[in-house]
Protein backbone atom coordinates (compact mmCIF):
# COMPACT_ATOMS: atom_id res chain seq x y z
CA UNK A 1 0.00 0.00 0.00
CA UNK A 2 1.28 3.43 -1.05
CA UNK A 3 1.99 5.62 2.13
CA UNK A 4 -0.44 8.81 2.73
CA UNK A 5 1.30 11.59 4.36
CA UNK A 6 0.32 14.85 5.35
CA UNK A 7 2.54 17.85 6.69
CA UNK A 8 0.03 19.67 9.09
CA UNK A 9 1.86 23.23 9.38
CA UNK A 10 0.34 26.76 11.43
CA UNK A 11 0.44 29.57 9.83
CA UNK A 12 2.54 32.47 11.56
CA UNK A 13 1.91 30.62 14.55
CA UNK A 14 3.20 32.53 16.67
CA UNK A 15 1.85 35.86 15.60
CA UNK A 16 -1.62 34.00 14.98
CA UNK A 17 -1.71 32.84 18.77
CA UNK A 18 -0.29 36.24 20.15
CA UNK A 19 -3.44 37.47 18.24
CA UNK A 20 -5.70 35.08 20.07
CA UNK A 21 -4.89 35.63 22.80
CA UNK A 22 -5.28 39.68 22.68
CA UNK A 23 -8.79 39.19 21.22
CA UNK A 24 -9.62 36.54 23.71
CA UNK A 25 -8.29 39.78 26.63
CA UNK A 26 -10.43 41.85 24.67
CA UNK A 27 -8.14 43.59 22.30
CA UNK A 28 -10.34 45.64 19.59
CA UNK A 29 -8.31 44.44 16.61
CA UNK A 30 -6.51 41.31 15.11
CA UNK A 31 -2.95 42.21 15.46
CA UNK A 32 -2.69 39.96 11.43
CA UNK A 33 -3.72 42.74 10.01
CA UNK A 34 -1.68 45.61 11.33
CA UNK A 35 1.84 46.42 11.22
CA UNK A 36 2.87 44.01 14.10
CA UNK A 37 5.91 41.32 15.47
CA UNK A 38 6.72 39.20 18.26
CA UNK A 39 10.19 40.51 19.72
CA UNK A 40 11.84 38.62 22.17
CA UNK A 41 12.88 40.20 25.56
CA UNK A 42 15.37 42.74 24.20
CA UNK A 43 17.63 42.01 27.15
CA UNK A 44 18.03 38.57 27.47
CA UNK A 45 17.42 37.33 23.53
CA UNK A 46 19.13 40.81 21.96
CA UNK A 47 15.66 41.95 20.79
CA UNK A 48 14.95 40.32 17.60
CA UNK A 49 11.58 39.52 15.64
CA UNK A 50 10.61 36.19 16.17
CA UNK A 51 7.29 36.53 14.04
CA UNK A 52 5.74 38.98 11.84
CA UNK A 53 2.95 40.36 10.02
CA UNK A 54 1.76 39.94 6.38
CA UNK A 55 1.82 44.23 6.48
CA UNK A 56 5.09 44.27 8.42
CA UNK A 57 6.62 41.61 5.45
CA UNK A 58 5.57 44.14 2.59
CA UNK A 59 8.17 46.40 4.69
CA UNK A 60 10.84 44.62 4.34
CA UNK A 61 11.24 43.72 7.92
CA UNK A 62 12.10 39.29 8.09
CA UNK A 63 12.38 36.75 11.12
CA UNK A 64 15.38 37.04 13.36
CA UNK A 65 16.38 40.74 12.25
CA UNK A 66 17.22 43.30 15.18
CA UNK A 67 13.94 44.95 16.68
CA UNK A 68 16.13 48.26 16.14
CA UNK A 69 16.65 47.45 12.32
CA UNK A 70 12.88 46.39 11.84
CA UNK A 71 11.23 49.76 13.18
CA UNK A 72 13.73 51.70 11.19
CA UNK A 73 11.99 50.09 8.02
CA UNK A 74 8.78 50.88 9.91
CA UNK A 75 8.64 53.45 12.46
CA UNK A 76 4.58 52.25 13.23
CA UNK A 77 5.54 49.11 13.68
CA UNK A 78 3.88 47.33 17.52
CA UNK A 79 5.92 44.94 19.19
CA UNK A 80 4.26 41.99 21.22
CA UNK A 81 6.19 40.05 23.70
CA UNK A 82 5.74 36.14 23.21
CA UNK A 83 3.78 33.86 25.52
CA UNK A 84 5.00 30.53 25.18
CA UNK A 85 3.09 29.22 27.62
CA UNK A 86 0.04 30.37 25.78
CA UNK A 87 1.77 28.54 22.58
CA UNK A 88 1.82 25.64 24.11
CA UNK A 89 -1.61 25.58 25.44
CA UNK A 90 -2.89 26.30 21.80
CA UNK A 91 -0.12 23.52 20.38
CA UNK A 92 -1.12 21.08 23.18
CA UNK A 93 -5.05 21.82 21.62
CA UNK A 94 -4.15 21.38 17.89
CA UNK A 95 -2.24 17.96 18.40
CA UNK A 96 -5.01 16.88 20.77
CA UNK A 97 -7.88 17.66 18.14
CA UNK A 98 -5.29 15.65 15.69
CA UNK A 99 -5.13 12.86 18.03
CA UNK A 100 -8.68 12.33 17.14
CA UNK A 101 -8.31 10.88 13.90
CA UNK A 102 -5.46 8.58 14.50
CA UNK A 103 -2.52 8.12 16.84
CA UNK A 104 0.28 8.11 14.34
CA UNK A 105 1.02 11.63 14.70
CA UNK A 106 4.75 12.82 14.90
CA UNK A 107 5.25 16.18 15.99
CA UNK A 108 7.92 17.63 14.49
CA UNK A 109 7.70 21.24 16.55
CA UNK A 110 5.65 23.80 18.44
CA UNK A 111 3.75 24.19 16.11
CA UNK A 112 3.81 21.58 12.82
CA UNK A 113 3.90 17.86 12.87
CA UNK A 114 3.56 14.74 10.46
CA UNK A 115 0.31 12.70 10.07
CA UNK A 116 0.40 9.04 8.57
CA UNK A 117 -2.67 8.95 6.95
CA UNK A 118 -2.61 5.71 5.49
CA UNK A 119 -4.24 3.18 8.18
CA UNK A 120 -6.75 5.16 8.59
CA UNK A 121 -7.85 6.65 4.79
CA UNK A 122 -10.39 3.90 4.73
CA UNK A 123 -12.18 5.61 7.87
CA UNK A 124 -12.25 9.06 6.87
CA UNK A 125 -11.85 9.04 2.66
CA UNK A 126 -10.07 10.87 -0.20
CA UNK A 127 -7.04 12.35 1.56
CA UNK A 128 -7.87 16.32 0.06
CA UNK A 129 -11.47 16.15 1.60
CA UNK A 130 -9.64 15.01 4.64
CA UNK A 131 -7.44 17.93 4.64
CA UNK A 132 -10.18 20.37 4.11
CA UNK A 133 -11.93 18.79 7.00
CA UNK A 134 -9.23 19.24 9.20
CA UNK A 135 -8.22 23.07 7.91
CA UNK A 136 -11.73 23.96 8.73
CA UNK A 137 -11.77 21.90 11.81
CA UNK A 138 -9.03 23.80 13.27
CA UNK A 139 -9.51 27.01 12.10
CA UNK A 140 -13.69 26.91 13.47
CA UNK A 141 -12.57 25.45 16.54
CA UNK A 142 -8.95 27.43 17.76
CA UNK A 143 -8.92 30.13 15.42
CA UNK A 144 -6.16 29.76 13.44
CA UNK A 145 -5.10 28.82 10.08
CA UNK A 146 -2.88 25.51 9.10
CA UNK A 147 -1.16 24.78 5.86
CA UNK A 148 -1.39 20.67 4.75
CA UNK A 149 0.83 18.95 2.70
CA UNK A 150 0.33 14.87 0.78
CA UNK A 151 2.66 13.52 -0.35
CA UNK A 152 3.62 9.80 0.06
CA UNK A 153 6.56 10.47 2.50
CA UNK A 154 7.79 13.22 5.00
CA UNK A 155 10.12 14.54 3.08
CA UNK A 156 7.74 15.72 -0.07
CA UNK A 157 4.84 16.42 2.48
CA UNK A 158 7.25 19.16 3.87
CA UNK A 159 8.08 20.25 0.84
CA UNK A 160 4.44 20.56 -0.53
CA UNK A 161 3.26 22.38 2.55
CA UNK A 162 5.62 25.43 2.17
CA UNK A 163 4.56 25.91 -1.75
CA UNK A 164 2.32 28.52 -0.93
CA UNK A 165 0.97 30.27 2.57
CA UNK A 166 -1.37 30.90 4.02
CA UNK A 167 -4.35 28.34 4.46
CA UNK A 168 -3.03 26.33 1.61
CA UNK A 169 -3.46 22.27 0.56
CA UNK A 170 -0.90 20.94 -1.80
CA UNK A 171 0.28 17.67 -2.84
CA UNK A 172 3.57 16.32 -4.09
CA UNK A 173 3.19 12.87 -5.05
CA UNK A 174 6.11 11.34 -6.47
CA UNK A 175 4.44 11.80 -9.97
CA UNK A 176 4.23 15.52 -9.09
CA UNK A 177 7.95 15.57 -8.07
CA UNK A 178 9.62 16.61 -11.28
CA UNK A 179 7.26 19.47 -12.41
CA UNK A 180 6.11 20.77 -8.87
CA UNK A 181 9.73 20.42 -6.90
CA UNK A 182 12.52 20.30 -9.59
CA UNK A 183 12.37 24.13 -10.84
CA UNK A 184 13.04 25.36 -6.96
CA UNK A 185 16.05 26.74 -6.21
CA UNK A 186 18.48 23.82 -4.56
CA UNK A 187 18.39 26.18 -1.29
CA UNK A 188 14.46 25.09 -0.90
CA UNK A 189 15.29 21.85 -0.33
CA UNK A 190 14.63 20.79 2.75
CA UNK A 191 17.67 18.79 4.50
CA UNK A 192 19.37 21.17 2.83
CA UNK A 193 21.82 22.94 5.30
CA UNK A 194 22.99 26.93 4.46
CA UNK A 195 26.45 25.97 4.60
CA UNK A 196 25.77 23.72 1.86
CA UNK A 197 24.45 25.77 -1.19
CA UNK A 198 27.53 27.72 -1.74
CA UNK A 199 29.44 24.21 -2.43
CA UNK A 200 26.52 22.95 -4.82
CA UNK A 201 26.16 26.19 -6.46
CA UNK A 202 29.86 26.07 -7.31
CA UNK A 203 29.44 22.65 -8.87
CA UNK A 204 27.36 24.39 -10.99
CA UNK A 205 24.03 23.38 -9.17
CA UNK A 206 21.23 25.71 -9.00
CA UNK A 207 17.90 23.98 -8.98
CA UNK A 208 16.89 21.10 -6.92
CA UNK A 209 16.64 19.09 -10.50
CA UNK A 210 20.30 19.84 -10.89
CA UNK A 211 21.12 18.25 -7.61
CA UNK A 212 18.67 14.94 -8.57
CA UNK A 213 20.47 14.41 -11.71
CA UNK A 214 23.93 14.87 -10.62
CA UNK A 215 26.94 12.19 -10.64
CA UNK A 216 27.30 10.89 -7.69
CA UNK A 217 31.34 11.40 -8.03
CA UNK A 218 30.80 14.86 -8.97
CA UNK A 219 29.22 15.41 -5.22
CA UNK A 220 31.29 12.95 -3.24
CA UNK A 221 34.40 15.84 -3.54
CA UNK A 222 32.62 18.45 -1.11
CA UNK A 223 29.93 16.20 0.33
CA UNK A 224 31.53 12.45 0.94
CA UNK A 225 29.21 9.63 2.47
CA UNK A 226 26.37 12.80 2.55
CA UNK A 227 26.80 12.58 -1.34
CA UNK A 228 23.39 10.06 -1.90
CA UNK A 229 21.66 10.70 -0.08
CA UNK A 230 21.77 14.66 -1.36
CA UNK A 231 20.57 12.97 -4.40
CA UNK A 232 18.01 10.91 -2.59
CA UNK A 233 16.07 14.10 -1.15
CA UNK A 234 16.18 15.35 -4.64
CA UNK A 235 14.58 12.96 -6.33
CA UNK A 236 11.96 12.89 -3.45
CA UNK A 237 13.03 9.62 -2.01
CA UNK A 238 12.39 9.12 2.22
CA UNK A 239 11.56 6.10 3.60
CA UNK A 240 11.75 7.46 7.12
CA UNK A 241 8.84 6.27 8.98
CA UNK A 242 6.22 8.74 11.16
CA UNK A 243 7.47 8.15 14.69
CA UNK A 244 4.86 8.68 16.86
CA UNK A 245 5.66 9.58 20.77
CA UNK A 246 2.47 10.38 22.66
CA UNK A 247 2.19 11.69 25.86
CA UNK A 248 4.05 8.80 28.07
CA UNK A 249 3.29 9.26 31.76
CA UNK A 250 5.60 6.95 32.40
CA UNK A 251 8.48 8.76 30.55
CA UNK A 252 10.77 11.02 32.47
CA UNK A 253 12.48 13.77 30.90
CA UNK A 254 14.33 17.06 31.28
CA UNK A 255 15.64 20.71 29.35
CA UNK A 256 17.47 23.22 29.62
CA UNK A 257 16.76 26.79 28.00
CA UNK A 258 20.25 28.34 27.39
CA UNK A 259 20.70 31.73 28.46
CA UNK A 260 22.37 31.87 25.24
CA UNK A 261 22.06 30.54 21.96
CA UNK A 262 25.11 28.04 21.23
CA UNK A 263 26.55 26.27 18.07
CA UNK A 264 29.68 25.00 20.46
CA UNK A 265 29.73 21.25 20.52
CA UNK A 266 32.27 20.71 23.80
CA UNK A 267 29.04 23.80 25.26
CA UNK A 268 26.13 21.11 24.01
CA UNK A 269 27.85 18.32 25.50
CA UNK A 270 27.93 19.67 28.83
CA UNK A 271 24.29 20.58 28.81
CA UNK A 272 23.97 16.79 27.95
CA UNK A 273 26.38 15.35 30.65
CA UNK A 274 24.16 17.33 33.29
CA UNK A 275 20.62 16.62 31.46
CA UNK A 276 22.03 13.10 32.09
CA UNK A 277 22.41 13.09 35.62
CA UNK A 278 19.42 14.27 36.01
CA UNK A 279 17.66 11.60 34.18
CA UNK A 280 19.43 8.82 35.23
CA UNK A 281 18.47 9.92 39.13
CA UNK A 282 14.77 10.46 38.48
CA UNK A 283 14.56 7.46 36.77
CA UNK A 284 16.38 5.17 39.38
CA UNK A 285 14.20 6.79 42.30
CA UNK A 286 11.34 4.99 40.03
CA UNK A 287 13.47 1.76 40.31
CA UNK A 288 12.93 1.70 36.19
CA UNK A 289 15.34 1.02 33.28
CA UNK A 290 14.94 3.11 29.89
CA UNK A 291 15.06 1.09 26.42
CA UNK A 292 14.53 4.50 24.36
CA UNK A 293 16.63 7.60 24.55
CA UNK A 294 15.45 11.05 22.97
CA UNK A 295 17.13 13.98 22.42
CA UNK A 296 15.74 17.65 21.95
CA UNK A 297 17.16 20.27 20.61
CA UNK A 298 14.88 23.82 19.22
CA UNK A 299 16.66 26.69 17.76
CA UNK A 300 16.74 30.52 18.20
CA UNK A 301 13.39 30.12 16.38
CA UNK A 302 12.09 27.70 18.95
CA UNK A 303 12.05 24.90 15.91
CA UNK A 304 11.87 21.84 17.40
CA UNK A 305 13.99 18.71 16.66
CA UNK A 306 14.54 15.04 18.06
CA UNK A 307 16.24 12.31 17.28
CA UNK A 308 16.20 8.91 19.22
CA UNK A 309 17.24 5.92 19.55
CA UNK A 310 15.96 2.20 20.96
CA UNK A 311 18.32 -0.01 22.19
CA UNK A 312 18.87 -3.81 23.46
CA UNK A 313 19.72 -3.59 27.25
CA UNK A 314 17.69 -0.79 28.96
CA UNK A 315 19.93 1.86 30.74
CA UNK A 316 19.84 3.90 33.47
CA UNK A 317 23.35 5.15 33.81
CA UNK A 318 24.22 8.90 33.40
CA UNK A 319 27.46 7.52 31.36
CA UNK A 320 25.19 5.26 29.08
CA UNK A 321 22.65 7.80 28.55
CA UNK A 322 25.04 10.38 27.97
CA UNK A 323 27.12 8.28 25.49
CA UNK A 324 23.73 7.71 23.51
CA UNK A 325 22.89 11.25 23.67
CA UNK A 326 26.03 12.48 22.28
CA UNK A 327 26.18 9.87 19.21
CA UNK A 328 22.44 11.29 18.70
CA UNK A 329 23.78 14.79 18.74
CA UNK A 330 26.36 13.44 16.27
CA UNK A 331 23.93 11.73 13.90
CA UNK A 332 21.87 14.78 13.99
CA UNK A 333 24.25 16.81 12.16
CA UNK A 334 22.45 20.24 13.21
CA UNK A 335 23.98 22.85 12.10
CA UNK A 336 21.67 25.81 14.14
CA UNK A 337 21.90 27.98 17.11
CA UNK A 338 20.78 25.86 20.06
CA UNK A 339 18.37 27.69 22.29
CA UNK A 340 17.02 24.44 24.46
CA UNK A 341 18.10 21.24 25.05
CA UNK A 342 16.96 18.20 26.47
CA UNK A 343 16.52 13.96 27.00
CA UNK A 344 13.81 12.25 27.43
CA UNK A 345 13.90 8.29 28.53
CA UNK A 346 11.24 5.91 27.32
CA UNK A 347 9.64 2.54 27.09
CA UNK A 348 10.66 2.19 30.35
CA UNK A 349 10.63 -1.38 32.21
CA UNK A 350 11.17 -2.86 35.70
CA UNK A 351 13.91 -5.18 35.06
CA UNK A 352 17.10 -5.42 32.78
CA UNK A 353 18.57 -8.17 31.46
CA UNK A 354 21.79 -7.85 29.29
CA UNK A 355 22.17 -9.59 26.32
CA UNK A 356 25.85 -10.10 26.52
CA UNK A 357 28.50 -10.07 23.94
CA UNK A 358 32.20 -11.70 23.55
CA UNK A 359 33.32 -8.47 24.28
CA UNK A 360 31.33 -7.15 27.47
CA UNK A 361 33.49 -7.60 30.81
CA UNK A 362 30.49 -8.38 32.66
CA UNK A 363 32.51 -7.77 36.16
CA UNK A 364 33.34 -4.61 35.06
CA UNK A 365 29.36 -3.81 34.46
CA UNK A 366 28.58 -4.95 37.66
CA UNK A 367 31.43 -2.61 39.46
CA UNK A 368 30.72 0.43 37.33
CA UNK A 369 26.85 0.08 38.64
CA UNK A 370 27.56 -0.26 41.93
CA UNK A 371 30.61 2.71 41.79
CA UNK A 372 27.53 4.86 39.77
CA UNK A 373 24.96 4.14 42.98
CA UNK A 374 27.84 5.08 45.51
CA UNK A 375 27.94 8.28 43.56
CA UNK A 376 23.94 8.82 43.49
CA UNK A 377 23.93 8.49 47.01
CA UNK A 378 26.53 11.07 47.42
CA UNK A 379 24.88 13.29 44.46
CA UNK A 380 21.59 13.07 46.70
CA UNK A 381 22.78 14.18 49.97
CA UNK A 382 24.84 16.87 48.51
CA UNK A 383 23.74 17.96 45.04
CA UNK A 384 24.93 17.23 41.48
CA UNK A 385 27.93 19.16 41.90
CA UNK A 386 29.92 17.43 44.76
CA UNK A 387 31.03 14.72 41.97
CA UNK A 388 32.05 15.71 38.33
Amino acid sequence: MERIIMHIDVNNAFLSWTAIELLNNGCKYDIRNSYAVIGGDPKARKGIVLAKSNSAKKQGIVTAETLYSAKKKCPVLRVYPPNYKFYQEMSHKLFELLYKYTPDIEVASVDECYLDYTNVKHLYGESLAFARKIQKEIYDTLGFTVNVGIANNKLCAKMASDFEKPYKIHTLFKEEIQNKMWPLKVGELFGIGKKSVPKLESLKIFTIGDLANAKLETLNKYFKNQSQYLIDIANGIDTSPVISIPPEPKGIGSEITLPKDITNKDEIFKSLAVLSEQVSLRIKKQNKYALTVTIVLKDNLFKRSTHQKKIVNAIRNSEDILKIAKDLYEEMKYDKPVRLIGIRLNNLVDTVTHQVSIFDDVKKIEENNELEETIDKLKEKYGLKIIK
